[in-house]
């Protein structure tokens, strides 16, 4: 079978939080987007998958408020992630 893989995912630096419950997935979260921006990112990755969007949305809620997120979007060949764009 043949599996189509975006080379653009492969480049930018990612978080995976599958099975994190939503009380504690933005402790990590927060840790990863403070060492990326230190460290000079422009955009990284974080892996929430699709499910029934709980985590999805704690992010999405979260980074809202976030002083070093320019801003976020699902990325369009996985909803499962969400690529976040630093200052």
């Amino acid at each position: 079978m043949y599996k189509n893989i975006d080379p653009f995912m492969k480049i930018l630096p990612q978080l995976d939080v599958h099975g994190f419950t939503e009380d504690i997935v933005m402790t990590v979260v927060n840790e990863f987007i403070e060492d990326s921006y230190k460290l000079g990112r422009k955009k990284i990755v974080v892996i929430h998958g699709k499910g029934q969007g709980i985590l999805r949305r704690k992010i999405h809620n979260d980074l809202k408020n976030n002083r070093l997120v320019k801003g976020y979007y699902l990325y369009n060949f996985n909803i499962g992630c969400t690529i976040i764009e630093l200052n």
